[in-house]
């Protein structure tokens, strides 16, 4: 589970190539697009651009770049050209990258044109809740500590915590050792030692957390209809704390909180 420091300096550059990705989705206007254009569009910029590989293509027999989940989809959602993304929508794309080997992995959750005030504030959440299972990040922490600082914020604000899946260690494979719930109670579980590597990506909806999945076996959604959103960074422990490797430069500022 623990990466050496060459592998965190490669990691690290693979996460700086996927955080332009998002800097690139950041300039689209999303209204009217099809998810599988956002998919085609990915694809061309990872590929042709940063001469880099979409890690997720292939992975289990699954047949493009990136997940694309809109509203009511906590997870998994496949681009498709009947998926055509409309005002006031709000919208995850889970993307990973490879590169010299290693890999990393993120996701964001978009608002498409005019969005309520409701899905605003769970998108917000979302967000918020990602970050304070990330500061809980530092050698002798626990996965426990990380989240616990998840699930409280999100009960705080009347949102709710999928359960059935987790952020997960990553390097030379999209999924290792160790598990990272979103849940849990402090000092509990595996303790975080310097290199060791994961993913944080908590699913918050704003109704109950129960999810089913649909008949294409990938797609994940909420079972009483209400709304999903998803953020996700991969992030290193430090000698001193955590290094966001996927960080994007407008979060620079999130880092100092």
């Amino acid at each position: 589970m623990t990466k050496q420091p060459h592998e965190l300096a490669l990691m690290a550059e693979s996460g700086r190539l996927l955080a332009s990705v998002f800097g690139m989705l950041d300039k689209l206007s999303l209204a009217g697009m099809t998810t599988l254009e956002v998919d085609t569009l990915v694809e061309h910029f990872i590929v042709d651009e940063l001469g880099a590989r979409p890690a997720s293509k292939g992975q289990y027999d699954y047949g493009f770049v990136l997940n694309s989940s809109i509203n009511h989809v906590v997870c998994h959602g496949v681009p498709s050209t009947s998926d055509v993304l409309k005002d006031g929508d709000i919208v995850n794309f889970d993307i990973t990258l490879e590169k010299n080997g290693y890999i990393a992995d993120s996701s964001k959750t978009y608002l498409v044109g005019a969005v309520a005030l409701d899905a605003r504030r769970l998108v917000q959440t979302t967000y918020e809740a990602m970050w304070k299972g990330i500061r809980a990040v530092r050698p002798g922490a626990t996965l426990g500590d990380v989240g616990h600082a998840i699930e409280r914020h999100a009960k705080r604000n009347g949102c709710s915590v999928v359960r059935e899946y987790c952020g997960h260690g990553i390097g030379r494979e999209m999924h290792e050792e160790p598990q990272v719930l979103h849940f849990g109670s402090k000092g509990a579980g595996l303790r975080l030692r310097e290199g060791m590597v994961f993913t944080i990506e908590p699913m918050l909806n704003r109704g109950g957390r129960s999810v089913r999945t649909e008949d294409d076996g990938w797609t994940v959604v909420t079972r009483d209809g209400s709304l999903s959103a998803q953020f996700e960074h991969t992030v290193a422990v430090t000698s001193s704390g955590v290094a966001v490797l996927t960080l994007r430069p407008e979060e620079r500022a999130m880092v100092a909180l």
